[in-house]
């Protein structure tokens, strides 16, 4: 017997328990109900023929004739309640193919809404000539390829000499944080571009300091690192400790680019003209990356006439200097032109048969300082961003591409912790709040977010709510408990003590799987992107009809929709699965009012049950539609009731 025929022989059974007791017979006690329609106009008939006995049966006293009548009224309400929740769930003469269109439009509508609530604070996109490039490179077909195969172009230079905003002039758009302060950039940050026929990836680096290793002595306010924002909790020795480690960690990362790129661009600064880094940067590149192409690239230089003269101080550097706006964008064509020469021709047969379908992205959210980089830096293999026990480290969102075991690509997007938004206002730091700003982002273009704790600290107030924005953005999620290893005296119960202790406390990600992980020594990180992969599946996951209507039945018969008071009862006319990521679900009923929230959760509740979506949201989209419009061109009281023409035709004998 299938899970369908025994819920509904139960949920029936339940029902008509108060009517067995009157049957003199004990063979027509028991009921079973067919799932199927068809049957149901035959267990209806049942119950009218055991109706017309009870009237044929002769009454022994008052109190029975009274009981009998009670009865009746009761086995009539339940026949109008069984009308009332199946008459209209297989509807024959619905246009289904109209309320298809109608759910997808409802979605849409649905979606709208949402991004205008979660509405996320919009940054200058560039001038005109940023959103002309950007207009001629959609209209581009070019071949798909893949991030790795694109010859790469480096950009780096001492801090705040506009690396980021030369970024941003060349990838389109504002994927850098620009902010007239140095030290703001840290870690690598890709971006593809184009110029004619060529197109490349961009690197942007943070700003070297120095090159050379004898110089470690660096101070705290060279590195402009804020000494109020991550730096409460820790020791002085540890904090200066961790800054001057910072020229190094930055440095590295900038090498890392610069071996990895087929074109240098060596920025710096025209208006503030010859620096002694500047010096030290051309003498490492002039001796270590000859072999490459390294354009000097004079920026800051807005007049064409005085940037001729600005420029002409760096000839001492050993490179053709170049005179470039990355603001206004002046010079940016002929430096583009230059990149491109120096560019090696992509052949036909890496390309070929490497073409990326859909590649999912993960983005690795959290609160400050509970070890988002050091997932992200065991996952990949490397030292990818920079880890310190100072929290603010990362700023930009962090793009990685990623190979799982089982040969299943994802997109990894580290992201800035995201403390309060109060916090935030009063720190004053335009740059964090950049930094949370295109977490959010990343967040919303992602299609899984791990949403990782500290295992000590467990769910706060920011984690709720940086849970509760997930959900509503519609995103898969799972719950990453780091630093795993700091929880003393753990055993076997440790474990479900503190799943349930997260399931209370988030209560809005019951539906989210949670793994424990201890990303600083490697342990268990890579059952994140396993259970990553399964949400994204889950997520994609598309019903068929027969699976919807069956368990729509099944959640019927278990629980009825509430009457009102005026004895409205809410009916459910038509269900269809109108999208995915995130799985949407279209209900078309009588009247949505009728439907209140806890019927809705429940319904959510049966779907989750019977069909699964682990890791995913559910959508549940509620349209009233009038019988009037049900039914076009027909009247509504000549339309069939699901074969109930027979239970009255039984009656009326």
């Amino acid at each position: 017997m299938s899970s369908l025929e025994t819920s509904t022989h139960l949920s029936l059974s339940r029902i008509l328990s108060p009517i067995s007791t009157l049957s003199h017979s004990s063979s027509s006690c028991s009921l079973l109900i067919s799932p199927s329609l068809s049957n149901l106009s035959l267990s209806i008939s049942s119950l009218s023929v055991r109706k017309r006995h009870r009237f044929t049966t002769p009454q022994r006293s008052s109190k029975n004739e009274f009981q009998s009548v009670v009865e009746e009224e009761e086995l009539d309400e339940i026949e109008d309640d069984l009308e009332s929740d199946f008459e209209d769930v297989s509807d024959e003469n619905l246009d289904v193919d109209e309320l298809e269109s109608e759910a997808v439009k409802a979605v849409r509508e649905y979606s709208i809404s949402l991004s205008k609530e979660l509405k996320i604070d919009e940054e200058p996109i560039g001038d005109k000539d940023t959103r002309g490039r950007k207009k001629i490179r959609e209209s581009v077909s070019a071949i798909n390829i893949p991030d790795h195969l694109l010859p790469k172009v480096s950009i780096v230079g001492r801090p705040n000499v506009g690396k980021s905003a030369l970024f941003n002039r060349l990838v389109g758009g504002n994927r850098a944080i620009v902010v007239d302060e140095p030290g703001v950039t840290r870690d690598r940050l890709y971006g593809r571009s184009f110029w004619g026929n060529h197109e490349f990836m961009v690197i942007d680096t943070g700003g070297v300091l120095t090159v050379s290793k004898s110089q470690t002595d660096i101070m705290e306010q060279q590195l402009s690192v804020s000494t109020t924002i991550g730096m409460e909790g820790i020791p002085l020795a540890s904090r200066e400790a961790a800054v001057a480690r910072m020229p190094s960690m930055i440095e590295r990362q900038a090498t890392v680019a610069v071996e990895e790129s087929s074109v240098i661009i060596f920025v710096v600064d025209g208006q503030a003209g010859l620096n002694a880094a500047d010096v030290e940067i051309g003498d490492w590149l002039r001796k270590n990356y000859s072999r490459k192409t390294i354009i000097l690239a004079v920026n800051k230089c807005e007049s064409p006439r005085k940037g001729i003269m600005q420029a002409s101080e760096f000839w001492s550097l050993g490179f053709t200097p170049l005179p470039i706006s990355a603001v206004s964008g002046t010079g940016t064509g002929e430096l583009l032109d230059l990149v491109c020469t120096g560019l090696g021709e992509i052949e036909d047969s890496d390309v070929q048969n490497k073409e990326e379908d859909y590649v999912p992205s993960i983005a690795i959210v959290g609160r400050p300082n509970v070890g988002k980089s050091s997932i992200l830096n065991a996952l990949v293999g490397e030292d990818r961003t920079i880890v310190s026990p100072v929290s603010g480290t990362t700023r930009d969102a962090i793009d990685t591409e990623f190979e799982g075991p089982d040969g299943q690509k994802f997109r990894l997007i580290d992201t800035a912790g995201i403390r309060k938004r109060a916090a935030v206002a009063s720190s004053g730091s335009t740059t964090e709040a950049l930094s949370v700003n295109r977490a959010f982002r990343a967040v919303r273009r992602s299609d899984v977010v791990a949403l990782v704790i500290e295992a000590l600290a467990c769910i706060t107030e920011q984690d709720y709510k940086i849970a509760e924005r997930i959900e509503r953005e519609g995103k898969g999620c799972l719950i990453v408990v780091n630093k795993w290893d700091t929880i003393p005296n753990k055993n076997q119960q440790t474990t479900l003590h503190y799943e349930e202790d997260v399931r209370t406390k988030l209560r809005i990600l019951n539906w989210a799987p949670i793994v424990y992980s201890t990303a600083i020594v490697g342990n268990s990180v890579n059952k994140i992107i396993v259970a990553a992969s399964d949400v994204e599946k889950e997520r994609s996951r598309r019903l068929s009809t027969a699976t919807i209507n069956q368990v729509v039945h099944e959640a019927l018969a278990f629980k009825s929709p509430p009457r009102t008071r005026g004895g409205k009862r809410g009916r459910l006319y038509y269900c269809t699965q109108a999208a995915i990521r995130p799985p949407t679900f279209v209900f078309f009923v009588n009247d949505a009012k009728l439907f209140p929230e806890t019927y809705r959760r429940y319904m959510e509740k049966q779907l989750r049950s019977d069909a699964g979506f682990l890791g995913t949201p559910i959508r549940l989209l509620w349209r009233s539609r009038r019988k009037s419009e049900r039914v076009a061109g027909q009247d509504p009281a000549s339309k069939p009731k699901l074969n109930l023409t027979h239970k009255k035709l039984a009656v009326a004998t």
